[in-house]
């Protein structure tokens, strides 16, 4: 019989429900399996679902709310976020006005109020611009960047104020703090009409108040009291591209300084990046910390032209060329903003031919007026004559030598003066906060050389000068420089150290405290003129009216001075010679720059006829007095009066003669430094 199974009872409908759902979850993970290669992709996709809705929901809302809002209605908010966000009042009080719906949306803003800080909320608000246009670029918005298709100012109003202590209303950082330079935006199309500038600078005592045209800035003001103008000029500011320089030319005029440049920004409305190719020309040097911040020297009349780049917290200028006074000059320096907002000047320069009053200047003085100066500079020098005087008045300017720090070498090949026997001159400057220096400093003579440092500090509220130089294997013909045959001949050395306060050159030499120290090892000197030094009437006189030029060894001489207060007194002033032991005794006053010396000759042998009458030196440095003091020689009659009709062939030679005299037995302690009274012959 066969093995007959009843047939299977047809599925429930809950048992073919769950065979369909296996096999449909078996075709769910199969493809999830071939796209994905994972199992668990259909929540993922559920989400992604649920995200680009939401992402819909918002970017429709998003357009709803450009397409319908009320911009007007939102200068408020606007507003307070702009001034949260600056630290200064922002306002629109004008019309408010978005299309966003162009390929570059446009703003447009009227009433455009942008206040100053808390600290100068009593000052005039730094800008307010009529109307405002910006058409800007969709993509650069999403990433927090602001790309100007174009922008059109106009009747824009702007204030710019900075204070005494260098604070200023455009900046959000305080005094001395340093931050990125003014970078703008990149604008392909600018345009800004009806605008004007006023800016006013108490660090600098400027003033400016300046009108806008559409590629130009025109304006006029003071600086140090004194006229100011200016004309900055542009380009056409059409298809503007950041990797194309933006060429401008510029024309500043203040007071006798007048500055010519035609550059360029290399990245256009990157202001921290540009050169320009600048002539300047002036009265003096110095008169540029108005307008570039750089403590320069004073100097004569200018003529300049160079390069000048702009760098971040860098300027540099190179190629310098031209003349100062009636000297060349050339070089090149680089001036760099520090941490601390001091700028820091590195500088190499040179002269060819150097006049050396130019080089006066630098301490005040002036050239003589029959070489180049500027009006100032001649009344200095009219002046200085007028008193009969040499050592300038005019004071240092301290805040400038605190303001910044600066190295700088300076290096003459030839120098041409009709007063001083140089012929070369090379200074090492060093300033730092206020402390400026000059080691090493050297004096090439045409024999012999000056090498030495000299210091001014201005640290404290009075400068405080300190000098310590040193003359070397000069010779007494070269410094004498008189025509014909020298009188005097041989080696000279000295020594000055000398320490003052003022804070002008006739200041510190009126406080002055040191040594002066001069010495001749040996040398010779005219027989008629030591001779007349102790009034030798046979022999000096007839020397000197033969003209015999017979000469007389000089043994040793020595002059040293001890400075008090501004008085050289002399400590010992001796000068030896075969025949005459010549001594002196007096002062030198660096207060009134006079001289009171006399010197007294003695002869070692016998004279026939002998006046005791020393020969004087008095009176200012300028215009010395010559003379015999007969004062105790009445009773030989008139021949001193006789005699002094023969001193002015000798008043060339005596300011040099106090330099230096000893005797036979003290020459040797003499030039050791040892004082001792020699004897008379």
């Amino acid at each position: 019989m066969d093995d007959a199974r009843p047939p299977p009872a047809p599925p429930t409908r809950v048992q073919a429900f769950r065979a369909w759902s296996a096999r449909q979850g078996v075709r769910l993970r199969d493809g999830a399996r071939g796209a994905w290669g994972k199992t668990k992709a259909a929540p993922w996709a559920h989400i992604g679902v649920w995200a680009g809705g939401a992402f819909g929901v918002l970017f429709a809302t998003f357009v709803l709310f450009l397409t319908f809002a009320d911009w007007n209605a939102l200068r408020g908010p606007i507003s307070r976020f702009a001034s949260a966000a600056t630290g200064r009042e922002i306002s629109i009080r004008g019309n408010l006005d978005v299309d966003p719906w162009r390929l570059n949306p446009r703003i447009h803003v009227e009433g455009l109020h942008i206040g100053n800080p808390a600290q100068f909320r009593d000052r005039t608000e730094l800008a307010v611009i009529d109307q405002a246009e910006a058409t800007v670029r969709w993509l650069p918005l999403f990433v927090g960047h602001f790309d100007f298709v174009r922008l059109d100012l106009n009747g824009a109003d702007v204030s710019l104020y900075r204070s005494s202590e260098g604070a200023s209303n455009w900046s959000t950082r305080p005094p001395g703090v340093r931050g990125p330079p003014i970078n703008l935006p990149a604008i392909r199309y600018f345009s800004l009409n009806g605008g004007q500038l006023s800016f006013e600078d108490d660090k600098r005592n400027l003033k400016l108040e300046a009108t806008f045209t559409q590629f130009a800035l025109m304006g006029e003001g003071q600086i140090n009291n004194r006229p100011f103008n200016l004309e900055l000029t542009g380009a056409p500011l059409l298809n503007v591209r950041r990797d194309r320089p933006y060429a401008f030319q510029a024309d500043v005029t203040a007071g006798g300084t007048h500055i010519i440049a035609d550059g360029a920004i290399s990245r256009p409305f990157n202001f921290s990046n540009w050169y320009a190719n600048v002539r300047g020309t002036g009265e003096d040097l110095a008169d540029l910390y108005t307008l570039i911040g750089l403590a320069l020297p004073n100097t004569p009349p200018y003529n300049l032209t160079g390069r000048v780049e702009r760098r971040p917290n860098v300027y540099a200028m190179s190629g310098i060329t031209g003349r100062v006074g009636d000297s060349d000059l050339s070089g090149a320096f680089t001036a760099t903003r520090q941490g601390d907002d001091r700028l820091f000047l590195d500088g190499d320069f040179r002269s060819n031919s150097l006049d050396f009053d130019d080089a006066m200047t630098v301490l005040g003085g002036a050239p003589s007026t029959r070489e180049t100066a500027s009006p100032e500079q001649r009344l200095i020098a009219a002046h200085l004559q007028a008193q009969d005087r040499f050592l300038p008045e005019a004071r240092l300017d301290i805040s400038r030598v605190r303001n910044m720090d600066a190295r700088v070498s300076y290096r003459a090949a030839h120098v041409r003066s009709e007063r001083v026997p140089l012929r070369g001159l090379s200074l090492d400057i060093g300033l730092d906060h206020g402390l400026l220096t000059l080691n090493p400093m050297t004096l090439d003579l045409r024999q012999g050389r000056v090498t030495g440092s000299a210091a001014i500090n201005a640290r404290e509220a009075t400068p405080r000068v300190e000098v310590d130089a040193r003359l070397s294997n000069a010779r007494l013909e070269s410094i004498l420089a008189l025509s014909g045959q020298p009188p005097l001949t041989g080696q000279l050395v000295g020594r000055v150290q000398l320490n003052g306060a003022g804070a002008s050159v006739r200041e510190a030499a009126a406080n002055a405290n040191g040594t002066i120290t001069f010495v001749t090892p040996h040398g010779e000197m005219r027989e008629a003129f030591a001779e007349l030094t102790g009034i030798n009437v046979t022999r000096g006189l007839g020397l000197l009216l033969t003209n015999d030029d017979s000469r007389a060894d000089i043994r040793c001489g020595v002059a040293s001075f001890r400075v008090n207060n501004g008085i050289a007194q002399a400590r010992t002033i001796v000068f030896d010679t075969e025949d005459v032991l010549i001594r002196g005794q007096g002062s030198v006053s660096l207060r009134d720059e006079t001289f009171d010396i006399s010197l007294q000759g003695h002869p070692k042998e016998p004279r026939l006829i002998r006046v005791d009458a020393p020969i004087t030196v008095q009176g200012r440095w300028r215009s010395p007095s010559i003379g015999v003091d007969a004062s105790d020689v009445a009773s030989q009659g008139g021949i001193a009066a006789a005699l002094a009709s023969f001193v002015a062939p000798i008043a060339a030679l005596l300011p040099f003669v106090d330099l230096g005299l000893a005797e036979d037995a003290n020459c040797a302690a003499l030039l050791a430094g040892r004082r001792e009274t020699p004897r008379e012959g």
